[in-house]
């Protein structure tokens, strides 16, 4: 029903910055969240940070100070800016929308982009 699409992975050095994008399309009903997840090798999927329709912000404790979400509503987009990017931030990261009306809410996910920081 939707499609999610990242993109701004890529290859750093360490203290570099990079900014991801994720643009949902599709059937859209109502995006209420939309958030960055990431999995490094040997790790569990976990939140990065997530904006809701609202303007409420949530991060990482591993991330705050360093990168920052943003989203434009009208066209459905969420960003990352990661800045001071350490070699542990190597992962891939994933956007995830909810969208839906109350009861009817559903999440989608992105295929993911890489980024990968060197020392």
């Amino acid at each position: 029903q939707v499609l999610v699409v990242e993109s701004g992975g890529g290859l750093v050095q360490a203290g570099g910055s990079l900014r991801l994008s994720c643009a949902a399309s599709g059937s859209i009903s109502s995006i209420s969240v939309m958030g960055w997840y990431r999995q490094a090798p040997g790790r569990q999927r976990e939140l990065v940070a997530a904006i809701s329709s609202g303007g409420t912000t949530t991060y990482a404790d591993s991330v705050k100070g360093r990168f920052t979400i943003s989203r434009d509503i009208a066209k459905n987009t969420v960003y990352l800016q990661m800045n001071s990017l350490k070699p542990e931030d190597t992962a891939v990261y994933y956007c995830k929308t909810r969208d839906g009306w109350p009861g009817y809410e559903y999440d989608y996910w992105g295929q993911g982009t890489q980024v990968t920081v060197s020392s």
